[in-house]
């Protein structure tokens, strides 16, 4: 019988080492409902009452006791390069423009991989190279919050418009 959770926790809230681990790629970190298999080839069902976006290290609450760790798979990425903060912000907003996730950092932004995109920023003079490493997005603006979950990540996610 596949172990069942209904709660989330985030890191460090959790005075035990959890019992085993999952691992998913940012797109399988946003869910409500869904059989999870653990690496350990169990799987727990993942019964939430509103969509979340799991990030590395939340753990998983089981119902009769324990937590499955959450790790963030390792994707296949580009990293874009700037030539300098300015140039970083209106990659950045290039990349805003067309809606794409994208994990903004001091020195670099990651995306999924997507060669026109890579011609664009190539072409508005960025370095672009492929990585292989955790992806962990921004929110978007407009990304609803509940309060049905014990926390709040402030990344990675979809939006939507309003009006």
């Amino acid at each position: 019988m596949p172990y069942r959770s209904t709660a989330v926790l985030s890191p460090g809230s959790a005075d035990r080492a959890p019992l085993h681990r999952v691992t998913l790629t940012h797109d399988q970190r946003h869910l409500r409902r869904k059989l999870l298999h653990l690496e350990n080839d169990d799987v727990v069902m993942l019964d939430l009452k509103e969509p979340v976006m799991l990030a590395d290290g939340d753990l998983l609450v089981l119902e009769g006791g324990g937590y499955i760790e959450v790790k963030a798979a390792e994707e296949a990425l580009f990293e874009i390069r700037p030539r300098d903060r300015l140039h970083l912000i209106e990659l950045a907003w290039h990349l805003g423009n067309r809606h794409l996730p994208a994990a903004v950092e001091e020195g670099r932004i990651l995306i999924a991989r997507d060669p026109v995109i890579r011609a664009m920023l190539e072409g508005l003079g960025a370095i672009v190279s492929e990585v292989v490493e955790p992806f962990h997005p921004l929110r978007g603006a407009y990304h609803g919050t509940s309060g049905d979950h014990y926390h709040h990540h402030g990344h990675g996610g979809d939006h939507h418009h309003h009006g």
